[in-house]
């Protein structure tokens, strides 16, 4: 892919994965970078930073919500990275209505602006807690995939646009993530709560994040879109994070598990895997039933056959290799 003759828009880009992804971007040196996002002062603040930098960056404000706005945004532009959504799962479920009206009407309006602007390639942003959802953010985040998927359909034989998805697990140190929630009720001598102590996540560094999306990009150009990247990423269990941050001196409480919560999470289902195939760094699950012209991508046979598992994964971090990564990420 040539990246000079590129726009490239970031649609929730001053979120915690969009502004550290910005970074990863700027490196490719694209015709253009959008920014579209709601906060004002966010956006004034990654102008200042990068105002003496060699790159054209303009900032759009505006909910994706917006279908008009969103369709102005998008006039002109080959790529679309979609990271805006409501992602705190309890805020979710006590904003059920709200968190529908972005994480799913938003990802209309996406789908939608990039069709009538003939964008090139949309990248969808999801998550874990998309595969068999437990509560209302991975259920939107779910219907947020299918849509991605089916809008292959609609692009016909006039329109160049692919829609795939990006999945992984926890991001590291990642605002409203255990680790800078637990780090500063540490701080603060607080005793630290954990829902279980035999949980198990995926675990992945904002660094290795945006390579992945960055590289998956690329892999758009040989696929014919409908498509889920999954990383080959590592596991940790929950109570060795919290021996990484503390070293056992603080204290912790079992709360209990949430609304919502899952013992381990899960990146591939088991139906999933049948339509998965391995291309040695990641997973690429496929669509199962295309409506439209789709050649399965070439890859050996997922190895997981009863799914991809946070507690059944080969690779499984020990404290100190938590206490590495979270000294590369904080």
């Amino acid at each position: 892919m040539e990246w000079s003759e590129k726009v490239v828009l970031v649609a929730g880009g001053t979120g915690s994965f969009g502004s550290a992804f910005l970074e990863h971007l700027i490196q490719k040196k694209p015709k253009a970078i959008r920014i579209y996002s709601r906060d004002e002062y966010k956006q004034s603040v990654l102008l200042a930073k990068y105002k003496d930098k060699d790159i054209n960056l303009s900032c759009f404000i505006g909910d994706v919500r917006d279908k008009d706005r969103l369709n102005r945004a998008c006039e002109n532009v080959d790529i679309i990275v979609h990271a805006c959504a409501l992602k705190q799962v309890q805020s979710c479920e006590y904003n059920p209505l709200e968190t529908l009206k972005t994480n799913v009407l938003g990802s209309m309006n996406i789908i939608d602006a990039a069709l009538d602007n003939n964008v090139e390639k949309v990248l969808a942003i999801s998550t874990d807690k998309a595969v068999s959802p437990l509560n209302l953010y991975g259920a939107s985040k779910m219907c947020m995939e299918r849509l991605m998927i089916t809008a292959n359909a609609y692009r016909g034989t006039q329109k160049r646009t692919k829609f795939c998805c990006t999945r992984y697990g926890n991001v590291v140190a990642s605002r409203g993530t255990i680790v800078p929630i637990w780090r500063e009720l540490i701080r603060q001598g607080k005793s630290v709560p954990i829902t279980n102590v035999n949980a198990t996540r995926f675990w992945i560094g904002m660094n290795e994040a945006n390579k992945f999306v960055m590289d998956c990009l690329e892999v758009m150009d040989n696929l014919d879109g409908g498509e889920i990247f999954v990383p080959k990423m590592p596991s940790v269990k929950v109570l060795d994070v919290y021996e990484a941050l503390t070293d056992n001196e603080s204290q912790f409480t079992v709360i209990g598990d949430r609304i919502g919560d899952k013992l381990h999470e899960t990146l591939i289902s088991k139906e999933e895997i049948r339509h998965t195939v391995d291309i040695g760094d990641k997973f690429i699950i496929y669509p199962e039933e295309p409506h439209y012209s789709y050649r399965k991508p070439k890859g050996y046979s997922c190895g997981y056959t009863d799914g991809y598992l946070s507690n059944n994964n080969e690779k499984k971090l020990s404290v100190s290799e938590i206490e590495t990564t979270l000294e590369e990420n904080i």
